[in-house]
């Protein structure tokens, strides 16, 4: 299987390696050490090599950081993982923060009044945290000392870097070839008036050179670094043992170096020099001093833009993984409650997945989660935590798969038996924000920020939220969460035509249970209306995503005329491009689970 069920980290290792780490801080002359989940690539996945928060404290969420100090340490999530990170680190030796509502520098000027040194690893902090850390510290005697990193110097049996081969990725699904690409890219440097940009992130440099690989689990991307210059040139910094595979693919205008020289060819970069503050390791911008130009990363936004041929190909991919997922919910429906375990259902839904010879893998570690479980937005079911899907429970299924055509993300809330009232109103009202963002049209230069309140609206009118955004980026056979395009209220980025985004409302119960509906969507201009638009340029979505949405957990009455049309003629889809992919017996339950309601 691609996914394991292993306990991967546990409360009760955090505390000695905790005493460990303080015990090289003092001989440091540290009063602190800062412990990202990060790596030196700076993309949101590490490997097991880099996953030093998981070991440290045991809290295995894709997001937070670790601020040991002598006396107290403190764990910093998101509203994602506020549940998560209490059931995961000792409590009595690491103390959860909100990040969000707790800025770190607030934090350590509150922990330590006199000052002290605080370490970190320049290479896992980029140049936008640094700055933002500064500020909070302004006016404290707090002083940020660059390190080499402690946790590897107390980290035994760290695993080994990530050496997993590269493919090229074929021109029929990338759409454009690499040196179109960097030509592109190229002469929008030279405009800008940049000799070069130095990338960083995984996703950026697979999608520029045309080339995946598998340093990181669930995501078809390589380690490496890479100086795009004004002329096109690409210098590659990566090992050079990964590229046996590629043959000349890459051809004479992208120099390989090994990852060692990388440092030394960034120092010796001569004028303006662009690096994406969000990305960059501080260390990087500290070597090129005044030649550093902050804006953007150049591949982010035409990454971004997917090209018809990455539309028509996640098209296609979703076709084949609805299939996948009609067989798993007609199989599903067919077990009686208490005969099946969160394990069964992600193990059965792999199997139907692997059908596919496209599919390389799972896109992440499928959410398989069901009664007080599914209220864990990011729950990984591990043996320990493995729960049976028992009478009048939701299950929260939110899975995807990496397709060399395409990346899926889906997830569907089913009913386990007979629901209960509330549990199917509230599912309604998550149902009724996800419709009112797919129905919608709106005026270009809009970004997420403007237009995400629709998801949350029918939940708003109810008293009731949920803790993390309503959507995120999505790769063409590359990252399941692509930036920099979000449905978030922090993103201003205005939305164009060929991005992928997910459209995922929920709801979650601590204790109880949780909700989730996402459908993956692709922005493209928007068909005039019959009276005109006033002269305005519209945008709207196109639906990827084709599953039956479970009828048995809606409130048909709470549903508007407009929003029961959009729903069954949603399903009417699903049934009409997915029927003649799938077994008898599961297109004989489709027809029932697409009924017009």
């Amino acid at each position: 299987m691609f996914q394991n069920f292993e306990v991967t980290a546990r409360p009760e290792q955090g505390p000695p390696r905790l005493a460990q780490l303080r015990a090289l801080m003092q001989a440091e002359g540290l009063a602190g050490f800062l412990v990202p989940r990060a790596d030196a690539h700076q993309g949101e996945y590490v490997a097991p090599r880099d996953d030093r928060l998981a070991w440290l404290t045991g809290f295995t969420g894709s997001a937070g950081f670790c601020a040991a100090l002598l006396e107290v340490a403190g764990v910093f999530v998101d509203g994602r993982y506020r549940t998560q990170v209490k059931s995961q680190v000792d409590l009595a030796h690491f103390t959860p923060q909100d990040s969000l509502n707790t800025p770190l520098g607030t934090w350590l000027k509150e922990q330590l009044p006199e000052g002290g040194k605080i370490g970190f690893d320049p290479w896992l902090y980029t140049t936008g945290q640094m700055e933002t850390l500064i500020g909070e510290l302004d006016g404290s005697a707090i002083e940020l000392e660059p390190c080499a990193n402690l946790i590897d110097q107390i980290w035994p049996d760290q695993p080994p870097a990530p050496d997993a081969p590269v493919s090229a990725h074929p021109i029929e699904f990338a759409g454009q070839s690499h040196a179109s690409k960097r030509d592109q890219l190229g002469k929008g440097l030279a405009k800008s008036g940049h000799s070069a940009a130095i990338l960083t992130l995984p996703d950026s440099i697979c999608w520029l050179l045309n080339i995946r690989g598998a340093d990181i689990p669930c995501n078809p991307v390589c380690h490496a670094f890479a100086i795009l210059h004004a002329s096109g040139a690409v210098d590659l910094f990566i090992e050079p043992s990964k590229l046996v595979d590629l043959g000349d693919h890459l051809g004479p205008e992208v120099a390989i170096h090994a990852p060692s020289g990388f440092m030394e060819a960034v120092a010796a970069l001569e004028g303006k020099v662009l690096v994406d503050k969000q990305s960059i390791p501080v260390l990087i911008t500290g070597v090129l001093g005044e030649r550093a130009v902050l804006g953007q990363d150049p591949c982010a936004l035409p990454k971004a833009c997917k090209n018809s041929a990455e539309i028509e190909g996640a098209v296609q991919a979703h076709l084949r993984d609805g299939a996948a997922i009609v067989e798993l919910l007609a199989w599903l429906d067919a077990q009686a409650p208490g005969s099946l375990t969160e394990i069964d259902v992600v193990k059965r839904l792999e199997a139907f997945r692997r059908q596919d010879n496209k599919l390389r893998n799972i896109s992440f570690e499928t959410i398989s989660g069901t009664g007080p479980n599914g209220a864990i937005m990011h729950y990984r079911v591990s043996e320990e935590s493995n729960a049976t899907l028992e009478e009048g429970h939701l299950l929260v299924l939110d899975s995807g798969g990496q397709y060399l055509d395409g990346t899926t993300d889906i997830t569907r809330t089913i009913a386990i038996g007979s629901p209960g009232e509330e549990e199917r109103a509230c599912f309604t009202r998550v149902l009724q924000g996800m419709i009112g963002m797919s129905r919608l049209r709106w005026p270009k230069g809009l970004g997420g920020a403007h237009i995400e309140m629709l998801g949350r609206l029918p939940l708003w009118m109810a008293g009731q939220d949920f803790d993390h955004g309503l959507g995120h980026g999505v790769g063409a056979y590359l990252s399941v969460h692509e930036g920099p395009q979000r449905l978030s209220r922090a993103s201003t980025l205005p939305l164009q035509p060929g991005m992928i985004l997910s459209n995922e409302p929920g709801y979650y119960r601590e204790g109880a249970f949780g909700i989730r509906i996402e459908n993956l969507l692709v922005v493209k201009e928007a068909e005039a209306l019959a009276g005109g638009d006033d002269h305005r340029d519209m945008l709207d979505w196109q639906t990827l995503t084709l599953a039956p949405i479970d009828r048995r957990l809606i409130v048909p009455e709470i549903l508007s005329p407009e929003e029961r049309a959009w729903l069954n003629a949603y399903h009417g889809e699903v049934q009409a491009k997915l029927s003649g992919l799938v077994s008898e017996g599961a297109a004989r339950w489709l027809a029932k689970a697409c009924a017009p309601l």
